[in-house]
Parts: C-alpha cells; structure tokens; sequence
C-alpha cells in the first residue's frame, strides 16, 4: 500500500505525536559538526512546486540533503508546464526517472490527493500546500513549535492547550491544516475573523468561531496570526487595510493583554503594519524564526518516517555522528484514502 501525507486529518493522535517525537531526535542533527544521517542514502526526493515557496521548498530540501537523499528541485516556470504539459505527464516523467518520494506543491485544491491515488507514481507523495485546502507539514511544525515552548516534552500532547488562529481562514490552507492537527492533539482551536473571511460551514469542523480578538487574547496559550491573501482574493473582504488591522491586526498591547507563557506565531511570509506590528514581529515570545528551524526537523522527520520506517530515529552518540543506521522499513503515517 502506498503511504502518503494528504492531509493533517488523516493523521491519529500516535501519528502525529510519533512524528513530533522523531523531529525531537532529528532537531539533534543540526547540533553536530556534520549535519547529515545516512538514512535515504540512495533515495530521490522530487520537490514538484507549481507556486512560489521560499521557506517549504528550501526547508524540504535541507530535509531531505540531510538525510543524505538525492533532491531534485522542480519549479513550473521555465519548464514544460509552462508548455502546457499536463500533472499527469509530469508525474509520470518523474516516475520514470526513479522518483521514491514526491514533495507538491500546487494551486490547485486536491492535486497531491490526485497524484498519490492515481497510480501514475509508485513512491510517497507529501502534501506541500495545496490551493486553499491543506498544508499538513506546516501544522506539524506549528505544533512542535507549540510543544516546545510550552514545555510539554516527548510523548505528550496539546491537551488543555488553547490555540487562537486570527486573520484570512477563507483562504488559508495553514488554518485548516492546524485545525485538525491541533484538535487531534486535545488542544481547542478558536478561529477570529472578520465575518466575509470566515469559511461556510465551520460549524462541522473541531473548533469555535470568534468575531472579537479582543476577547480571546486573555485566555490563548497561542495566537497564530495569518497572512491576508490578497493574490487569491477576487472581491473585497473588508473595507480597508487600516480598519483590518484596528480590529484584526496584532499589536503591542494587544500582546500585553496575553498570559505571560502564551506565544505569537506566524508561519510567514508576515505582512508587518497589517496583521501584525513590527514590535511583536521583533518581541521574543513571536515564534517566526524558531518555526523555520522546527519546519526542518518536522520534514526530516516526515521523510524519515514515510522512506525509512516507523521507529522513532535515534541518534548516534558516538564520535562518528554519520554512523547512525537505518531502520527497518516499516508502516508510518496512515495511508491516504479521502481528499
């Protein structure tokens, strides 16, 4: 059975916090004078990207380079997609080419779940981002993120916790994404939002839904605040920028009116005056930077478990930091099945 990473809602609560528990080992990596682990020595990771990316396609490469994989990076523009090749076609290119695991990013919702159920590639297919639907690994190093800094340790959950996600949810694969994942992991997900950005429907999914940030910022472990995607926007949401961020934007005494232990996320690229100021951007309880690092170790550990198997990686201790064998091949995350 093929073995792929959809979606964050195919993923159980072992799933996921088996996933945490090996980035934990695989954030050890980036500590020692050689930052590589032989595990895919002789596996291709394919990185297909038909939107812009700076930080997941960079962060899937340093992944997969640091588990000594072979990475071949695929960017639309300048090939012949650009000549009206079809997905098909592209996938079955790189399946000819011997391509063991396939990173996608697309615009268009539901083409990694198309990639991976169409029989038109035999290896691993990751979800990179999918037009408004899922990014499955950003939520993954969300909570990571989250766990480290509130001092939960391996083995452990998010439960009680309560995470605040504010801004554009109508267009926001990262909010979906986190939903299901940090709902999975017993934490409560309020979503804040001017009522035009607000998706139909969010009475089905696990999480309530708040017009006023003022009043959850008192109670949030976490405020993640999002990017106003303007370049998906065909309408206009709200009145003006000023007024967006009067009610929705994040500032310095908003960040005052938080617990002292809670944090500030933002899975970038940030949009500094409008969702949120300079002073919380630059402030240490904001987790921007830290959240890219942890995205490394989180895809690290995704190819690990999806190329390599399903034990927990343990890092070599001995001097030779490269020695670090593989483990047996084995199931990982549950086989992709729905949208």
């Amino acid at each position: 059975m093929k073995r792929h990473l959809i979606s964050a809602a195919d993923l159980s609560r072992d799933d996921a916090v088996l996933i945490l528990d090996t980035a934990e080992e695989m954030g050890r990596v980036a500590d020692r004078p050689i930052k590589k682990l032989p595990t895919l020595r002789g596996r291709t990771v394919v990185n297909l990207f038909f939107e812009d990316s700076t930080r997941t396609r960079i962060s899937f490469e340093a992944a997969a380079k640091r588990l000594s994989a072979d990475v071949i990076n695929f960017s639309a523009k300048g090939s012949s997609v650009s000549k009206g090749e079809s997905l098909k076609d592209t996938a079955l290119t790189l399946e000819a080419m011997g391509a063991d695991a396939v990173v996608i990013r697309h615009h268009d919702s539901g083409a990694p779940h198309r990639l991976a159920t169409s029989g038109w590639i035999g290896g691993s297919v990751v979800n990179a981002g999918d037009g408004t639907h899922e990014h499955p690994t950003q939520a993954l190093l969300d909570a990571f993120t989250l766990r480290r800094r509130l001092g939960d340790g391996p083995g452990t959950d998010l439960a009680g916790r309560r995470v605040t996600i504010v801004g554009d949810i109508l267009h926001s694969r990262v909010a979906r994404s986190n939903v299901h994942l940090l709902s999975t992991l017993g934490a409560e997900v309020t979503l804040v939002a001017p009522p035009t950005l607000v998706p139909v429907r969010t009475e089905q999914w696990p999480c309530e839904v708040s017009y006023d940030l003022d009043a959850q910022l008192a109670k949030s472990d976490a405020v993640m605040m999002l990017r106003v995607q303007r370049e998906r926007m065909n309408a206009a949401y709200f009145p003006t920028e000023r007024e967006y961020a009067r009610r929705y934007g994040l500032n310095g005494q908003r960040m005052a009116r938080m617990p002292e232990h809670s944090v500030v996320m933002h899975p970038g690229p940030m949009n500094r005056g409008m969702e949120i100021t300079a002073e919380v951007a630059d402030s240490p309880r904001c987790t921007a930077v830290e959240q890219v690092t942890n995205g490394v170790s989180i895809r690290m550990a995704v190819l690990y478990l999806l190329l390599s198997g399903a034990e927990p990686a343990v890092t070599d201790t001995s001097e030779n930091p490269a020695a670090a064998p593989a483990a047996a091949p084995g199931p990982a995350t549950r086989t992709e099945e729905n949208a």
